[in-house]
């Protein structure tokens, strides 16, 4: 049963990202592509347990810079819009603010204690991420991974993460941590790809398709409005 639902939300983020990928006014929202995390257990080290984050978009990624220091305050306008440049990602990427919010935001602890991490030098911020090794006392079988990223700097953003045996959730304000079964068969207590999941990410990639499409809406006035306005004055 769960073939039909997982089915129709790939076709949602199929649709999501051919509009997303339009162009449209820059400016950082919660409710643009979604942040990523996929969780998984080392394969030769059954205590550490790696983390990567995605970030949903450069102008996330800017503000983000921002409001750690690492980017200068105007690189936000006025009217809300952020100034993104291809050189963000490198120098968060090398800032030592940076590294200590991602250990801050994400926490991993197995057994109730909590495992040591250790962020790897990220190559390629704003496309391949950053990932965190994080290493617990013991070889693990289940952990418990929190999620708050970007939630400080806006409570609506939300973070789709995946695990190991097709595993998901949705990361969000209220419900930050969730368990993950990183060895063995998955729990059948909903952390496995269950309804509830499906649903939420869904819901989140049809929140995805609808911001685009308002935002290519804007684009379409707007552009409509400067050919007017140049046949008005052509004509004159």
């Amino acid at each position: 049963m769960a073939a039909r639902p997982l089915a129709a939300l790939a076709a949602i983020g199929l649709a999501a990202a051919s509009v997303a990928s339009m162009p449209a006014p820059a400016a950082a929202h919660p409710f643009g592509d979604p942040q990523t995390v996929a969780i998984t257990l080392d394969e030769q080290r059954p205590e550490v347990v790696h983390v990567r984050w995605r970030v949903g978009g450069p102008d996330d990624l800017t503000l983000l810079g921002v409001s750690l220091g690492v980017l200068p305050q105007d690189r936000i306008m006025l009217d809300g819009a952020v100034d993104s440049r291809y050189t963000d990602p490198a120098t968060i990427a090398s800032s030592e603010r940076f590294t200590a919010y991602l250990l801050r935001q994400i926490t991993v602890s197995a057994g109730g204690r909590p495992c040591a991490g250790a962020v790897e030098p990220p190559m390629a911020l704003d496309l391949k991420g950053a990932t965190v090794d994080y290493t617990c006392p013991g070889p693990v079988g289940t952990v418990t991974v929190g999620v708050r990223m970007l939630t400080d700097l806006n409570p609506a953003y939300r973070t789709l993460a995946t695990g190991p045996g097709g595993q998901r959730a949705v990361y969000e304000t209220g419900k930050d941590s969730h368990d993950w079964t990183l060895s063995g068969e998955p729990a059948a207590d909903g952390t496995g790809p269950g309804r509830s999941a499906v649903i939420q990410i869904a819901a989140v990639l049809g929140g995805v398709l609808v911001a685009a499409a308002a935002a290519v809406a804007v684009a379409r006035r707007v552009r409509g409005r400067r050919v007017r306005t140049r046949k008005a004055a052509t004509n004159g």
